[in-house]
């Protein structure tokens, strides 16, 4: 049996993530996993908030309460929302667990030890009117390569070029905004990622037939402009400490970088999952050694975190010198943009996750989001494209050909799947299309290219659409009662074969429409895929079996509430 390990992108604690996000990263990963189920894979699903680091502090400070409970909090949030968006984690973990804490401090001396850690003392920048040392994300300037005014010491998030502070022109603190930044010396922990370049550049070769080329673009130009050694240490109170044992106890007060221990979180929360569940051990056959080699590994996330994932923690795990799982497969997406601007937690510009669940059920952005993702360059988030996809694609396409049907069953054929009649010419042509289009929506899954399988699952519903129509059962019951049977049993088929194949995308959805037809029988937590011949999965419904029509499964969304969304959410001129 394969074995699948999915990871995503962790979303940040610090407040409620936006449709960017979700898109991004955590929204395809499950989509992802839950095909993976349905398939029959034992499939193993990650996530955890991203709990260190300056922003968290600094939040948590602004809004008076200690860092811990600040986490704690988000962290609730976060993870309820996921709940409600449907994502379906195996476990959703925390960077500040336990485990992690572990972990990073095993991999830390496990680099120190081999030699691929060292002191170094550093220019950092300082502000006399803050009283502290700025991490580098909190000191703004303009980026030295793009000129983008708004650059933050660490990534120039216009370029996503890499930077440190003192690369910025006019530096500024983000706390206050003062210019009085002064540079003092302090000591730091790098890590040697300039003595890995030929064994990543060997590694990333041999994925270019896999990854998008998206993800090895940028790799390589990290590669190429010359990889620099990294701090990995900050001077912040809140994170994983350094323990006296590295750093000839010259790192005291210091803690470790939240790039360090945030992507050891994946193994960490899978160690987690482990330890809630009674597994012991079970967590290292997906990560590490020979036990691990039937696993396929594949990461989800925005493009920024690509090269923190093509090199920062590769570079951990080969420097470690142990036998860890690397990544097999990464897909990387652009970003979506808001009505022709950036989506902004700082800016609280776009849709959150919160709010989006009071516009519209969570099924329906899913759908929506994952039909336009990112995949080959940035798209743009409009109401009127959100309404126009939800109108057309779901409540005409699919949710009206549900309802049509199985209303039509209840009225004519007593709410029985009727039994008369044998297939012919019409249905036999159906079934080889559908035959040939379920083969290539599953070739599409398998291979996360989201969009293009989006767009085959619509030609599904539509040719079951133009089926009907040609079938006419409404108009042949006047005169022949078989033929009007055979068009509502396929139609109900077809119902009955909608449900799985649109179930990773909509699982709320995807069990109504299937309780329309038959109780819902899962496999591994999945309405299972279609692996019988077309043939069979479209005839397969007993004569006389009971039909349920659903309520009205999408509403639309006219122009005036299109117009009020757009003054609620800052969208349009």
């Amino acid at each position: 049996m394969t074995r699948i390990l999915i990871t995503s992108a962790l979303p940040y604690v610090a407040g409620v993530k936006h449709l960017g996000n979700l898109v991004g990263s955590m929204l395809p990963a499950d989509i992802f996993a839950r095909f993976c189920r349905a398939r029959g894979h034992e499939t193993l699903a990650i996530c955890a908030t991203d709990e260190h680091g300056a922003p968290v502090e600094l939040a948590a400070l602004d809004e008076g309460i200690p860092v811990a409970d600040y986490s704690a909090k988000w962290f609730k949030v976060q993870k309820e929302l996921g709940n409600q968006f449907g994502l379906s984690w195996d476990n959703f973990g925390r960077s500040s667990s336990p485990q992690n804490q572990e972990l990073t401090l095993h991999f830390a001396r496990a680099l120190w030890k081999n030699g691929f850690l060292e002191l170094r003392t550093t220019k950092q920048a300082y502000s006399p009117t803050d009283g502290r040392f700025l991490p580098d994300r909190y000191v703004i300037g303009t980026c030295p390569h793009c000129g983008y005014e708004r650059a933050r010491g660490d990534q120039c998030e216009n370029c996503t070029r890499v930077l440190d502070p003192t690369d910025l022109i006019k530096p500024r603190s983000a706390v206050s905004g003062a210019q009085d930044i002064e540079i003092r010396d302090a000591t730091h922990l790098f890590l040697k990622q300039s003595q890995f370049v030929d064994r990543l550049r060997a590694w990333i070769d041999s994925h270019k037939a896999n990854w998008p080329q998206l993800v090895t673009s940028i790799a390589y130009k990290w590669l190429d402009e010359g990889l620099k050694d990294r701090g990995i240490t900050r001077d912040l109170e809140w994170g994983i400490p350094v323990p006296d044992d590295i750093g000839e106890g010259k790192l005291k007060g210091k803690v470790f970088y939240v790039w360090f221990d945030a992507p050891i979180e994946y193994i960490a929360s899978t160690k987690e999952w482990a330890d809630k569940n009674g597994k012991g051990d079970a967590w290292k056959s997906w990560w590490y050694g020979d036990a691990a080699k039937d696993v396929t590994y594949w990461e989800f996330m925005g493009k920024d975190n690509v090269p923190f994932h093509t090199v920062g923690f590769p570079v951990t795990i080969m420097a470690s010198g142990e036998p860890w799982k690397l990544v097999d497969r990464l897909k990387g997406f652009n970003w979506l943009n808001y009505d022709g601007g950036k989506f902004s937690t700082s800016g609280k510009r776009g849709i959150f996750m919160d709010k989006a669940l009071e516009v519209a059920p969570a099924d329906t952005w899913r759908y929506y989001l994952i039909a336009n993702a990112p995949e080959s360059a940035d798209s743009n988030f409009t109401w009127e494209q959100f309404a126009g996809t939800i109108n057309k694609d779901l409540a005409d396409v699919l949710g009206n050909f549900v309802n049509r049907v199985t209303k039509f069953c209840v009225a004519r054929f007593d709410g029985k799947v009727p039994g008369e009649g044998a297939y012919g010419d019409d249905e036999n042509a159906l079934i080889a299309e559908l035959e040939k289009r379920t083969q290539q929506y599953t070739a599409f899954l398998e291979a996360a290219e989201f969009r293009k399988a989006l767009g085959e699952l619509r030609a599904i519903w539509v040719a079951g659409n133009e089926y009907m129509t040609r079938a006419a059962p409404w108009t042949h019951i006047k005169t022949d009662r078989a033929k009007a049977a055979v068009g509502v049993r396929m139609g109900l088929n077809l119902v009955r074969l909608f449900a799985p194949l649109s179930w990773p995308v909509m699982p709320q959805m995807a069990v109504k429409i299937h309780q329309a037809i038959a109780p819902v029988a899962y496999e591994n937590g999945a309405i299972a895929w279609p692996r019988r011949p077309m043939a069979q999965e479209l005839d397969s419904l007993k004569a006389d079996a009971p039909i349920n029509p659903p309520d009205v499964l999408f509403a639309k969304i006219d122009e005036e509430r299109v117009a009020a969304l757009k003054l609620q959410f800052g969208g349009g001129d």
